[in-house]
Protein backbone atom coordinates (compact mmCIF):
# COMPACT_ATOMS: atom_id res chain seq x y z
CA UNK A 1 0.00 0.00 0.00
CA UNK A 2 3.20 2.25 0.82
CA UNK A 3 4.61 1.90 -2.31
CA UNK A 4 1.58 2.46 -4.52
CA UNK A 5 0.53 5.73 -2.34
CA UNK A 6 4.20 6.72 -3.57
CA UNK A 7 3.58 6.09 -7.18
CA UNK A 8 0.36 7.95 -7.09
CA UNK A 9 2.19 10.64 -5.50
CA UNK A 10 4.37 10.81 -7.74
CA UNK A 11 2.02 11.07 -10.22
CA UNK A 12 -0.30 13.73 -9.40
CA UNK A 13 3.40 15.76 -8.29
CA UNK A 14 3.96 15.76 -12.13
CA UNK A 15 0.60 16.29 -13.16
CA UNK A 16 0.17 18.87 -10.84
CA UNK A 17 3.13 21.11 -12.04
CA UNK A 18 1.26 21.57 -15.03
CA UNK A 19 -2.24 22.22 -14.00
CA UNK A 20 -0.57 24.40 -11.10
CA UNK A 21 -3.12 27.46 -12.17
CA UNK A 22 -6.66 25.76 -11.61
CA UNK A 23 -5.67 23.98 -8.90
CA UNK A 24 -4.22 27.43 -7.52
CA UNK A 25 -7.88 28.54 -8.43
CA UNK A 26 -9.21 25.78 -6.88
CA UNK A 27 -7.53 25.78 -3.87
CA UNK A 28 -8.45 29.13 -2.27
CA UNK A 29 -12.11 29.68 -3.96
CA UNK A 30 -13.27 29.27 -0.25
CA UNK A 31 -11.52 32.35 0.72
CA UNK A 32 -11.87 34.02 -2.93
CA UNK A 33 -16.21 33.71 -2.15
CA UNK A 34 -15.62 35.51 1.44
CA UNK A 35 -13.92 38.30 -0.64
CA UNK A 36 -16.44 38.41 -2.84
CA UNK A 37 -18.85 38.38 -0.25
CA UNK A 38 -16.99 41.19 1.64
CA UNK A 39 -16.80 43.04 -0.96
CA UNK A 40 -20.66 43.18 -2.05
CA UNK A 41 -21.28 43.60 1.67
CA UNK A 42 -19.08 46.85 1.47
CA UNK A 43 -20.81 48.09 -2.15
CA UNK A 44 -23.73 47.69 0.25
CA UNK A 45 -22.88 49.87 3.04
CA UNK A 46 -21.57 52.40 0.76
CA UNK A 47 -24.88 52.38 -1.13
CA UNK A 48 -26.57 52.81 2.58
CA UNK A 49 -24.19 55.57 3.79
CA UNK A 50 -25.06 57.62 0.42
CA UNK A 51 -28.71 57.29 0.77
CA UNK A 52 -28.01 58.44 4.18
CA UNK A 53 -25.84 61.31 3.02
CA UNK A 54 -29.13 62.28 0.74
CA UNK A 55 -31.29 62.11 3.50
CA UNK A 56 -28.77 64.36 5.38
CA UNK A 57 -28.84 66.78 2.59
CA UNK A 58 -32.40 66.89 2.03
CA UNK A 59 -32.76 67.36 5.91
CA UNK A 60 -30.26 70.13 5.52
CA UNK A 61 -32.22 71.71 2.71
CA UNK A 62 -35.29 71.78 4.01
CA UNK A 63 -33.64 73.06 7.38
CA UNK A 64 -31.92 76.16 5.50
CA UNK A 65 -35.27 76.85 4.00
CA UNK A 66 -36.90 76.98 7.75
CA UNK A 67 -34.16 79.16 8.35
CA UNK A 68 -34.91 81.46 5.43
CA UNK A 69 -38.77 81.43 7.00
CA UNK A 70 -37.34 82.09 10.05
CA UNK A 71 -35.42 85.41 9.16
CA UNK A 72 -38.58 86.43 7.01
CA UNK A 73 -40.42 86.19 9.87
CA UNK A 74 -38.27 87.79 12.08
CA UNK A 75 -37.67 90.80 9.82
CA UNK A 76 -41.90 90.66 9.74
CA UNK A 77 -41.87 90.56 13.38
CA UNK A 78 -39.86 93.23 13.76
CA UNK A 79 -41.47 95.37 11.56
CA UNK A 80 -44.71 94.54 13.24
CA UNK A 81 -43.11 95.39 16.48
CA UNK A 82 -42.09 98.91 14.93
CA UNK A 83 -45.57 99.28 13.48
CA UNK A 84 -46.52 98.56 17.30
CA UNK A 85 -44.14 100.72 18.73
CA UNK A 86 -45.28 103.71 16.19
CA UNK A 87 -48.62 103.21 16.96
CA UNK A 88 -48.35 103.44 20.75
CA UNK A 89 -46.30 106.59 19.76
CA UNK A 90 -49.43 108.12 18.34
CA UNK A 91 -51.61 106.82 20.53
CA UNK A 92 -49.43 108.86 22.96
CA UNK A 93 -49.53 111.71 21.23
CA UNK A 94 -53.16 111.94 20.50
CA UNK A 95 -53.56 110.84 24.52
CA UNK A 96 -51.84 113.92 25.03
CA UNK A 97 -53.44 115.81 22.07
CA UNK A 98 -56.64 114.28 23.99
CA UNK A 99 -55.86 115.75 27.12
CA UNK A 100 -54.60 119.34 25.53
CA UNK A 101 -58.80 119.26 23.57
CA UNK A 102 -60.26 118.63 26.63
CA UNK A 103 -58.90 121.70 28.36
CA UNK A 104 -59.66 123.56 25.57
CA UNK A 105 -62.95 121.96 25.20
CA UNK A 106 -63.01 123.12 29.17
CA UNK A 107 -62.25 126.90 28.03
CA UNK A 108 -64.33 126.82 25.63
CA UNK A 109 -67.00 125.30 27.53
CA UNK A 110 -66.45 127.81 30.38
CA UNK A 111 -66.21 130.95 27.78
CA UNK A 112 -69.55 129.50 26.30
CA UNK A 113 -70.91 129.63 30.27
CA UNK A 114 -70.17 132.47 30.40
CA UNK A 115 -71.48 134.04 27.68
CA UNK A 116 -74.55 132.04 28.42
CA UNK A 117 -74.95 133.67 31.29
CA UNK A 118 -74.50 137.02 30.56
CA UNK A 119 -76.72 136.58 27.19
CA UNK A 120 -79.25 135.12 30.15
CA UNK A 121 -78.62 138.23 32.07
CA UNK A 122 -79.26 140.80 29.55
CA UNK A 123 -82.78 138.92 28.81
CA UNK A 124 -83.83 138.61 31.98
CA UNK A 125 -82.83 142.46 31.89
CA UNK A 126 -85.05 143.07 29.06
CA UNK A 127 -87.93 140.57 30.12
CA UNK A 128 -87.73 142.38 33.62
CA UNK A 129 -87.70 145.84 31.96
CA UNK A 130 -89.28 145.26 28.28
CA UNK A 131 -88.32 147.91 25.51
CA UNK A 132 -89.16 150.85 27.45
CA UNK A 133 -85.17 151.03 28.98
CA UNK A 134 -83.98 151.84 26.00
CA UNK A 135 -86.93 154.26 25.17
CA UNK A 136 -86.60 155.90 28.36
CA UNK A 137 -83.33 156.30 27.33
CA UNK A 138 -83.65 158.07 24.24
CA UNK A 139 -86.63 160.28 25.63
CA UNK A 140 -84.60 161.59 28.09
CA UNK A 141 -81.77 162.39 25.85
CA UNK A 142 -80.81 166.19 26.49
CA UNK A 143 -80.47 167.13 23.08
CA UNK A 144 -80.54 165.48 19.83
CA UNK A 145 -77.47 164.25 19.18
CA UNK A 146 -77.15 162.75 22.75
CA UNK A 147 -79.97 160.88 21.39
CA UNK A 148 -78.27 159.34 18.02
CA UNK A 149 -75.48 158.16 20.76
CA UNK A 150 -77.98 156.58 22.86
CA UNK A 151 -79.57 155.16 19.19
CA UNK A 152 -76.31 154.21 18.60
CA UNK A 153 -75.42 152.49 21.29
CA UNK A 154 -78.88 150.55 21.37
CA UNK A 155 -77.51 149.35 18.18
CA UNK A 156 -74.10 147.78 18.80
CA UNK A 157 -75.77 145.91 21.97
CA UNK A 158 -77.98 144.75 19.59
CA UNK A 159 -75.53 143.78 17.32
CA UNK A 160 -73.24 141.92 19.85
CA UNK A 161 -75.61 140.34 21.74
CA UNK A 162 -76.23 138.74 17.76
CA UNK A 163 -72.96 138.44 17.56
CA UNK A 164 -72.08 136.62 21.01
CA UNK A 165 -74.76 134.30 20.27
CA UNK A 166 -73.28 133.53 17.12
CA UNK A 167 -70.06 132.65 18.67
CA UNK A 168 -71.52 130.73 21.24
CA UNK A 169 -73.45 128.60 18.86
CA UNK A 170 -70.04 127.88 16.73
CA UNK A 171 -68.25 127.53 19.98
CA UNK A 172 -70.73 124.38 20.97
CA UNK A 173 -70.80 123.25 17.24
CA UNK A 174 -66.74 123.08 17.38
CA UNK A 175 -66.88 121.53 20.43
CA UNK A 176 -69.13 118.79 19.38
CA UNK A 177 -67.32 117.99 16.45
CA UNK A 178 -63.78 118.11 17.98
CA UNK A 179 -64.44 116.25 20.10
CA UNK A 180 -66.26 113.82 17.84
CA UNK A 181 -63.31 113.58 15.57
CA UNK A 182 -60.77 113.07 18.74
CA UNK A 183 -62.68 110.02 19.90
CA UNK A 184 -63.00 108.62 16.13
CA UNK A 185 -59.14 109.26 15.28
CA UNK A 186 -58.56 107.55 19.11
CA UNK A 187 -60.92 104.49 18.13
CA UNK A 188 -59.02 103.78 15.11
CA UNK A 189 -55.68 104.31 16.71
CA UNK A 190 -57.15 101.70 19.28
CA UNK A 191 -58.14 99.38 16.50
CA UNK A 192 -54.68 99.34 14.76
CA UNK A 193 -53.54 98.78 18.01
CA UNK A 194 -55.34 95.64 18.58
CA UNK A 195 -54.83 94.15 14.91
CA UNK A 196 -51.10 95.30 15.62
CA UNK A 197 -50.90 92.98 18.69
CA UNK A 198 -52.66 90.10 17.14
CA UNK A 199 -50.36 90.11 14.07
CA UNK A 200 -47.53 90.14 16.38
CA UNK A 201 -49.42 87.04 18.29
CA UNK A 202 -49.33 85.54 14.64
CA UNK A 203 -45.54 85.81 13.76
CA UNK A 204 -44.63 85.19 16.97
CA UNK A 205 -46.56 81.88 16.82
CA UNK A 206 -45.07 81.28 13.68
CA UNK A 207 -41.91 82.00 14.78
CA UNK A 208 -42.29 79.85 17.81
CA UNK A 209 -43.26 76.85 15.58
CA UNK A 210 -41.01 77.11 12.77
CA UNK A 211 -38.12 77.63 15.54
CA UNK A 212 -39.16 74.23 16.93
CA UNK A 213 -39.54 72.48 13.31
CA UNK A 214 -36.14 73.84 12.77
CA UNK A 215 -34.78 72.27 16.09
CA UNK A 216 -36.92 69.25 15.20
CA UNK A 217 -35.11 69.23 11.71
CA UNK A 218 -31.43 69.73 13.62
CA UNK A 219 -32.32 66.48 15.59
CA UNK A 220 -33.03 64.24 13.02
CA UNK A 221 -29.86 65.38 10.78
CA UNK A 222 -28.19 64.55 14.23
CA UNK A 223 -29.53 60.89 14.11
CA UNK A 224 -28.67 61.10 10.45
CA UNK A 225 -25.04 62.19 11.08
CA UNK A 226 -24.62 59.44 13.72
CA UNK A 227 -26.34 56.70 11.57
CA UNK A 228 -23.70 57.75 8.72
CA UNK A 229 -20.87 57.93 10.82
CA UNK A 230 -21.81 54.30 11.74
CA UNK A 231 -21.91 53.31 8.25
CA UNK A 232 -18.26 55.30 7.92
CA UNK A 233 -17.18 53.04 10.51
CA UNK A 234 -18.78 49.67 9.41
CA UNK A 235 -16.80 50.53 6.04
CA UNK A 236 -13.79 51.08 7.71
CA UNK A 237 -14.08 48.11 9.38
CA UNK A 238 -15.23 46.24 5.92
CA UNK A 239 -12.26 47.47 4.06
CA UNK A 240 -10.07 46.28 6.97
CA UNK A 241 -11.82 43.18 6.44
CA UNK A 242 -11.33 42.83 3.13
CA UNK A 243 -7.62 43.72 3.34
CA UNK A 244 -7.09 40.56 5.46
CA UNK A 245 -9.00 38.62 3.08
CA UNK A 246 -7.18 39.27 0.01
CA UNK A 247 -3.98 39.31 2.24
CA UNK A 248 -5.41 35.93 3.33
CA UNK A 249 -6.73 34.90 0.14
CA UNK A 250 -2.96 35.71 -1.52
CA UNK A 251 -1.27 33.75 0.74
CA UNK A 252 -3.23 30.41 0.19
CA UNK A 253 -2.64 31.12 -3.73
CA UNK A 254 0.91 31.32 -2.45
CA UNK A 255 0.56 28.10 -0.57
CA UNK A 256 -2.09 26.30 -3.01
CA UNK A 257 0.84 27.25 -5.80
CA UNK A 258 3.56 25.36 -3.35
CA UNK A 259 1.64 22.26 -2.91
CA UNK A 260 0.95 22.25 -6.21
CA UNK A 261 4.67 22.24 -6.83
CA UNK A 262 6.24 20.44 -3.58
CA UNK A 263 7.76 17.02 -2.86
CA UNK A 264 5.20 14.38 -1.12
CA UNK A 265 6.49 12.13 1.70
CA UNK A 266 5.09 9.22 1.49
CA UNK A 267 2.77 7.28 4.24
CA UNK A 268 5.14 5.00 5.25
CA UNK A 269 7.53 7.78 6.45
CA UNK A 270 4.72 8.63 8.87
CA UNK A 271 4.92 8.09 12.33
CA UNK A 272 1.53 8.84 14.08
CA UNK A 273 1.53 9.62 17.63
CA UNK A 274 -1.25 7.98 19.83
CA UNK A 275 -3.72 10.63 20.54
CA UNK A 276 -4.01 11.33 16.17
CA UNK A 277 -6.61 8.72 15.72
CA UNK A 278 -8.90 10.33 18.14
CA UNK A 279 -8.63 13.11 16.71
CA UNK A 280 -8.59 12.65 13.36
CA UNK A 281 -11.90 10.63 13.46
CA UNK A 282 -13.71 13.57 16.10
CA UNK A 283 -12.88 15.72 13.13
CA UNK A 284 -13.86 13.98 10.59
CA UNK A 285 -17.77 13.45 13.03
CA UNK A 286 -17.62 17.62 12.85
CA UNK A 287 -16.52 18.05 9.31
CA UNK A 288 -18.35 14.78 8.05
CA UNK A 289 -20.66 13.03 10.70
CA UNK A 290 -23.70 13.33 8.39
CA UNK A 291 -22.14 12.62 4.69
CA UNK A 292 -21.63 9.17 3.19
CA UNK A 293 -18.78 7.24 4.34
CA UNK A 294 -16.70 8.00 1.20
CA UNK A 295 -17.08 11.36 2.08
CA UNK A 296 -15.97 11.08 5.92
CA UNK A 297 -12.96 9.00 4.24
CA UNK A 298 -12.37 11.90 1.87
CA UNK A 299 -11.87 14.62 4.99
CA UNK A 300 -9.70 12.29 6.39
CA UNK A 301 -7.32 12.00 3.02
CA UNK A 302 -7.25 15.75 2.88
CA UNK A 303 -5.84 16.41 6.45
CA UNK A 304 -3.20 13.56 5.81
CA UNK A 305 -2.84 14.77 2.19
CA UNK A 306 -2.00 18.31 4.04
CA UNK A 307 0.36 15.83 6.30
CA UNK A 308 2.20 14.39 3.15
CA UNK A 309 2.80 18.11 1.29
CA UNK A 310 5.62 19.93 2.25
CA UNK A 311 3.58 23.27 2.38
CA UNK A 312 1.43 22.09 5.79
CA UNK A 313 2.50 21.24 9.00
CA UNK A 314 4.30 17.39 9.05
CA UNK A 315 1.86 16.62 12.12
CA UNK A 316 -1.53 15.58 12.32
CA UNK A 317 -2.21 17.98 14.79
CA UNK A 318 -0.20 20.67 13.48
CA UNK A 319 -2.16 20.01 10.41
CA UNK A 320 -5.51 20.42 12.19
CA UNK A 321 -4.38 23.07 14.54
CA UNK A 322 -3.32 25.58 11.75
CA UNK A 323 -5.02 28.76 12.16
CA UNK A 324 -8.26 29.24 10.20
CA UNK A 325 -8.38 26.02 8.34
CA UNK A 326 -10.85 24.18 9.67
CA UNK A 327 -14.20 25.90 10.74
CA UNK A 328 -14.90 23.61 13.97
CA UNK A 329 -11.68 24.28 15.73
CA UNK A 330 -12.60 28.01 15.46
CA UNK A 331 -16.10 27.81 16.43
CA UNK A 332 -14.96 25.44 19.52
CA UNK A 333 -17.33 22.33 18.05
CA UNK A 334 -14.10 20.16 17.68
CA UNK A 335 -12.87 20.83 21.56
CA UNK A 336 -16.72 19.62 22.17
CA UNK A 337 -16.46 16.78 20.59
CA UNK A 338 -13.01 15.94 21.60
CA UNK A 339 -14.60 16.52 25.04
CA UNK A 340 -17.56 14.09 24.68
CA UNK A 341 -15.80 11.52 21.70
CA UNK A 342 -18.65 11.93 19.71
CA UNK A 343 -16.80 10.44 16.62
CA UNK A 344 -18.96 7.37 15.66
CA UNK A 345 -17.21 4.19 14.78
CA UNK A 346 -18.04 4.89 10.88
CA UNK A 347 -15.82 8.16 11.58
CA UNK A 348 -12.65 5.77 13.46
CA UNK A 349 -13.05 3.32 10.50
CA UNK A 350 -12.41 6.42 7.67
CA UNK A 351 -9.64 7.78 10.12
CA UNK A 352 -8.30 4.11 10.16
CA UNK A 353 -8.19 4.13 6.21
CA UNK A 354 -7.03 7.56 5.82
CA UNK A 355 -3.85 7.16 8.27
CA UNK A 356 -3.19 3.95 6.42
CA UNK A 357 -2.45 5.74 3.05
CA UNK A 358 -6.28 5.26 1.59
CA UNK A 359 -7.21 8.22 -0.92
CA UNK A 360 -10.30 8.48 -2.76
CA UNK A 361 -9.90 12.40 -3.97
CA UNK A 362 -6.05 12.27 -4.93
CA UNK A 363 -3.55 14.50 -3.30
CA UNK A 364 -6.10 17.27 -2.70
CA UNK A 365 -5.86 19.66 0.05
CA UNK A 366 -8.97 21.54 0.66
CA UNK A 367 -12.95 20.89 0.46
CA UNK A 368 -16.19 23.04 1.11
CA UNK A 369 -19.31 23.09 0.40
CA UNK A 370 -20.30 23.78 -3.58
CA UNK A 371 -20.11 26.98 -4.56
CA UNK A 372 -20.97 28.77 -8.25
CA UNK A 373 -17.65 27.95 -10.09
CA UNK A 374 -15.87 25.87 -7.87
CA UNK A 375 -15.37 22.83 -9.87
CA UNK A 376 -13.50 18.96 -8.61
CA UNK A 377 -14.56 15.96 -6.68
CA UNK A 378 -17.97 15.90 -5.52
CA UNK A 379 -18.43 13.40 -2.78
CA UNK A 380 -22.06 14.04 -0.48
CA UNK A 381 -22.20 17.65 0.07
CA UNK A 382 -18.42 18.62 -0.45
CA UNK A 383 -16.19 19.63 -2.88
CA UNK A 384 -12.84 18.22 -2.94
CA UNK A 385 -9.93 20.27 -4.43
Amino acid sequence: MGTGRKSIAVMMASVLLVLSLPVCVYATSSTKQQLDEAQKQREQTAGELKEKEEDISGLQAEQNTLKGTLNSLNTELEQVSENLEDLEDQISRKEEDITQTKQDLQDAQNTADHQYAVMKLRLQYIYENGNFAYFDMLLNAEHFTSMLNYADYIEDISAYDKNMLEQYRETTRLIAEKKALLEEEMSQLTDLKVAAEAEKSRVSGLVSTTSGSIAQYADQISDAEAEAEAYEQKLKEQDANIAELKKKYEEELRKSQLAAASAWRDISEVTFADGDRYLLANLIYCEAGGEPYAGQVAVGAVVINRLLSSVFPDTVVGVIYQKRQFAPVASGRLALALAENRATASCYQAADEAMSGVTNVGNCVFFRTPIEGLTGISIGGHIFY
